[in-house]
């Protein structure tokens, strides 16, 4: 199954999605520096807190965060990946984080703002 690779600058806080990562030792470089390989639940935070939660309805996968959304902590976006999609729903502090899917085995992720990534199967 494919897993969504990102990479983040500590200097500026760039995140770029990697298509087809890179295998030399320069790396992806930002702000004079390689980028950070971004690995889901590694941060220690409240798992709770960040990995979605999902339940299946009539083929509609809902999914939701419990997270604060707050102007300097909340869930940027929440995304289901496999081999045939990616799809992606942004939000805004303030906003609720929560999206709907039609049903599809993958792994679903969800990106704080201060915590990184996060990522749970979808069965």
């Amino acid at each position: 199954m494919r897993e969504l690779k990102l990479r983040k600058c500590n200097s500026c806080g760039a995140l770029v999605k990697v298509i087809n990562n890179c295998h030399c030792s320069c790396g992806i470089i930002c702000c004079d520096e390689k980028m950070e390989e971004v690995i889901p639940n590694s941060v220690n935070a409240a798992l709770e807190k960040h990995i979605p939660e999902y339940s299946i309805n009539d083929g509609v996968t809902y999914v939701k965060v419990n997270h604060v959304m707050e102007s300097d902590h909340y869930i940027e976006w929440i995304a289901l990946v496999n081999d045939e999609i990616e799809e992606i729903y942004y939000f805004k502090p303030g906003e609720v984080a929560e999206a709907t899917f039609n049903y599809d085995k993958g792994i679903l992720y969800s990106y704080c703002n201060n915590h990184g990534l996060w990522k749970k199967e979808l069965k």
